[in-house]
């Protein structure tokens, strides 16, 4: 007999009900259990950073997050970046603006990522911005355009 928890989640502002076993990954609760299948499947090993969504508004893995352990604590998946109206969070306005995907594949991911970035004051630089974005893989090669949106974003926030 398979054990299930059953887990309340805040996710992008709102709370969802569901019923999971125990190793389920956070990243497969959103996908397979709520359908915001925003935050994308890589390597499913935390290597490529496509799955990266927000906890108490702290960058995380959701593929190597258990679900029951963000239990009670804020999520932001890229479905929650807009506004309350749809409008463009600043990250996302950029990187439409400097072409900053190619196959999108990686785009909600990064742009989760660039948005932590920011808020953590880690985009004085070009450099800092790779730095600090190297976790987030994009196999056809945008960075530039990826760098280039993060850096408009920050100077658009200060």
């Amino acid at each position: 007999m398979t054990r299930t928890l059953h887990l309340s989640l805040d996710i992008n502002g709102r709370r969802h009900e569901l019923d999971v076993e125990p190793r389920v990954t956070l990243l497969d609760a959103l996908r397979e259990h709520l359908a915001l299948t925003g935050t994308k499947k890589g390597c499913d090993q935390g290597q490529c950073g496509a799955c990266t969504c927000h906890v108490d508004g702290q960058r995380v893995l959701s593929c190597l997050t258990l679900a029951a352990q963000v239990e009670g604590r804020q999520i932001t998946t890229i479905e929650g970046v807009a506004g309350p109206e749809g409008e463009l969070h600043p990250v996302q306005a950029a990187f439409l603006e400097h072409d900053a995907f190619q196959c999108g594949y990686c785009t909600p991911g990064q742009i989760m990522s660039a948005v932590a970035c920011i808020r953590e004051g880690h985009a004085g630089s070009d450099d800092e911005i790779r730095e600090y974005m190297s976790g987030n893989l994009c196999r056809c090669g945008a960075y530039n355009s990826i760098v280039a949106a993060v850096r408009e974003a920050a100077e658009a926030a200060r």
